[in-house]
């Protein structure tokens, strides 16, 4: 009998928690032996580390408790590997020297995968004067593409994937820029952007008052505050980002508002973290909890939940002590407060389990209860082991209970922390969970509703060939296999029928009820007026929400996955006017049109010759190969690999126009070189420039950094079945989409966000 309810699990297990050795065979023989190995890693610093790794291997098993899946695939291994997931980085001083030691930090922690928050505004605005050099400067955006390309460099180099989160005080003087940054489609591709925003300023929103631009105590202008909350609205309706972080909200309600000032968030925005602040994740299961599901009888058992989330503080508490840490400035700050935080996944399958609308009332209602029930019982559980072990260094019994959380907080457990003290300085947070959603067996992500009842997915063969699957929700599963073919309840619903304001309520609902954040992405139709659009970040505010992200699928930002009511339904979506996508490489045609280019690199000797074929269908060109020749020896082999991995994506259709952002993106640390009157950052940046102009001249692209020409009297051209959305960078498979703030590939668990 397998342990997984789908073999999507099992092969996420497989590929990203199994324990295996340096040639890449497998050391754990089943799921079990990695529970065991991660139980028993964090029970040695316990008194009696037996009972605890007994303890510990129930609450894994059967996948009650997901421990983030740095924890499942780090713990017990021997390697020197860091256990945590979020990190914000010190604040950035104001000096060259102070910036690029923070760049140095940055490095060293990206280095290990962490995902990094960082605040630019702490850097002074573009064009303020430099004393002592006669200079004036460059502004924090110069700085964060500094950050970006130093991201781009880490992740070449072989590394794991991270992500980057860069904030903005909304009276920073370069505050519209940095609204406007990521409109330049190839800029600051590696971070998340979000603008921190003041009860001060929503105030002036409300009352159309003004807003001064501040920094060093110099008021540089005045705008009204309306005209910039409706930038940055207009930017994120129409980019996606920046998202809106309610600071003041965060530092108010902060249970170590005495100790620390946060001024950014880790990459996905569940974690709000001062100066090198590091936390951990991990997420109950709630639909293992529920008995009877889908009669009359069903409920969620609360004493169960109860023993969970004692034993999962317990186990997450010792991994502060178990983890090595990049930087030792993040190991004084996880030991010093031994934050934690504990989430959900699943929320959604459970509510329907128990014949509830996401979104409903009573379906907000249970919400709400089980995040205060979750809460109570992680407060009262660390109360617990400070009374055992000792309360966290900086726990300053008055000002701890005087934080805005804890002033809501039962009387009970307000004594409890009164008399012992408590283990860890803040416990609860809802961080994405889609790919150990998946290893669960494909159950609702986090507190987020269900995306898709069903999806088929292509798998990848030993002998090379693919095959079809088909990964249905956990939940919907389990329906099924009660009921047969019967149509599903009135109450299953998906994040494309819900209306945003259902999201809304059901973030603020389980906000109340976490001390952190939460990462959750609110879905908005793509036909949803900018008025309606800023009703949505408005009552996010009103509802006490910490921040708020939102998605609407247009012509810039993609279409993502859209499915019908139906579980059998495979998702569909609109390819565009000119896009012809390929689910096997198109055969070569004998002749090809194509064009020579002459690249001469002021720092070589020998130019290099690109030449670029096109097929036409339909009466439209587009790129199908490339080569790239040099005499100069020292080019080979990258002009080789580089023709032949270019022309294979090429020969997959779709757009491929991000092969020029990515290769126009490539900083050379050696140095660029000036060309036609631009900078431009290496020799490969330069043939990504020639490969844009390619496209540009043969009606591919609409312009130089702009995307695909789109031409409304020709229709799409599609070989093959149509894509699920766009492709995933990993496994290449066709099917990302937006969920918990992270472009997610539902194929092999890839996200941008790491």
């Amino acid at each position: 009998m397998t342990r997984f309810a789908a073999p999507i699990a099992e092969q996420i297990w497989d590929m990203k928690y199994r324990l295996k050795d340096a040639e890449g065979q497998p050391l754990d023989a089943t799921v079990e032996d990695s529970w065991r190995r991660v139980a028993r890693d964090l029970a040695k610093v316990e008194s009696d580390p037996a009972l605890w790794e007994d303890r510990f291997y129930a609450a894994l098993e059967d996948f009650r408790f997901l421990p983030a899946g740095r924890i499942l695939a780090g713990a017990g291994t021997g390697r020197s590997v860091t256990l945590f997931n979020c990190f914000v980085m010190g604040t950035i001083p104001d000096s060259m020297e102070g910036i690029f030691q923070a760049l140095k930090e940055a490095a060293l922690t990206m280095q290990q995968g962490g995902g990094i928050g960082y605040d630019f505004s702490t850097i002074r605005p573009k064009g303020a004067e430099v004393r002592g050099v006669a200079a004036d400067a460059s502004g924090p955006l110069s700085f964060m593409d500094v950050w970006d390309s130093m991201c781009r460099t880490i992740m070449s180099a072989g590394s794991r994937r991270g992500a980057m989160m860069a904030t903005m005080r909304c009276d920073h003087p370069d505050i519209e820029d940095f609204i406007a940054a990521k409109q330049d489609s190839a800029r600051l591709r590696m971070f998340n952007l979000s603008v921190l925003v003041t009860d001060a300023f929503m105030e002036a929103v409300k009352t159309d008052g003004p807003w001064e631009l501040v920094f060093g105590g110099t008021v540089y202008r005045t705008v009204p505050a309306q005209d910039l909350w409706n930038r940055i609205m207009r930017a994120t309706y129409d980019y996606a980002e920046p998202g809106v972080i309610f600071i003041d909200r965060i530092n108010r309600q902060n249970n170590l508002h005495y100790a620390e000032t946060i001024a950014a968030t880790n990459p996905c925005g569940e974690q709000p973290l001062p100066p090198y602040g590091a936390c951990l994740l991990g997420s109950v299961n709630l639909t293992r909890l529920v008995s009877d599901p889908f009669t009359p009888q069903a409920r969620l058992d609360m004493a169960a939940l109860d023993d969970l989330v004692r034993v999962a503080v317990r186990m997450m508490d010792n991994v502060v002590d178990a983890s090595k840490f990049p930087l030792p400035q993040q190991a004084d700050e996880a030991r010093n407060k031994r934050r934690i935080g504990l989430g959900v996944t699943g929320l959604a399958d459970a509510l329907l389990m128990l014949g509830l609308r996401y979104g409903a009332p009573d379906a907000v209602e249970q919400t709400r209860a089980w995040m205060k029930a979750i809460a109570r019982s992680a407060y009262l559980a660390s109360a617990d082991l400070a009374r055992e072990k000792g309360a966290f260094p900086l726990f300053d019994r008055d000002a701890f209970l005087a934080s805005g959380f804890m002033r809501r907080m039962d009387a009970d457990v307000r004594d409890a922390v009164a008399r012992h003290g408590i283990r860890n300085a803040l416990l609860t947070s809802i961080a994405p969970t889609g790919t150990i959603s998946l290893y669960a067996g494909n159950v609702s992500s986090g507190i987020e509703p269900v995306f898709a009842y069903a999806y088929t997915r292509k798998v990848l063969q030993r002998d090379g060939s693919r095959t079809e699957e088909e990964v249905t929700d956990y939940a919907v599963q389990m329906w099924r296999d009660l009921h047969g073919d019967a149509p599903l309840p009135d109450h299953f619903v998906n994040a494309q029928t819900l209306a945003p304001q259902d999201h809304v309520a059901m973030q603020a609902a389980a906000q109340e009820w976490v001390d952190s954040s939460i990462s959750k992405t609110i879905n908005c139709p793509a036909d949803m007026s900018f008025q309606d659009f800023k009703d949505v970040y408005l009552s996010a505010w009103d509802l006490g929400c910490k921040g708020c992200t939102t998605y609407r699928p247009n012509a810039v930002t993609g279409s993502v996955l859209s499915v019908s009511e139906a579980a059998e339904a495979v998702p569909q979506v609109d390819t565009g006017a000119d896009v012809v996508y390929l689910t096997r490489p198109l055969d070569r045609p004998v002749a090809l049109e194509g064009a020579t280019y002459k690249l001469k690199w002021p720092a070589s000797e020998h130019a290099i010759y690109i030449t670029i074929n096109d097929i036409v269908q339909s009466g439209h060109r587009r790129p199908f190969e490339i080569f790239i020749n040099s005499k100069n020896m020292e080019h080979f082999a990258w002009t080789v690999a580089l023709t032949r991995m270019i022309s294979a994506v090429f020969r997959r259709g779709g757009d491929v126009s991000f092969v020029v952002e990515e290769l126009k993106a490539v900083f050379d640390p050696r140095g660029g070189a000036w060309m036609d009157g631009r900078y431009v950052p290496s020799i490969l940046a330069a043939i990504g420039g020639v490969i844009e102009r390619h496209m540009v001249a043969i009606g591919f692209l609409a312009g130089e950094g702009l995307g695909l020409k789109s031409d409304p009297q020709v229709e799409a051209v599609a070989m093959g079945e149509r894509p699920l959305g766009p492709a995933c960078p990993s496994c290449g498979q066709y099917g990302m989409r937006m969920n918990e703030g992270c472009m997610t590939c539902p194929n092999c668990g890839h996200s941008k966000c790491g």
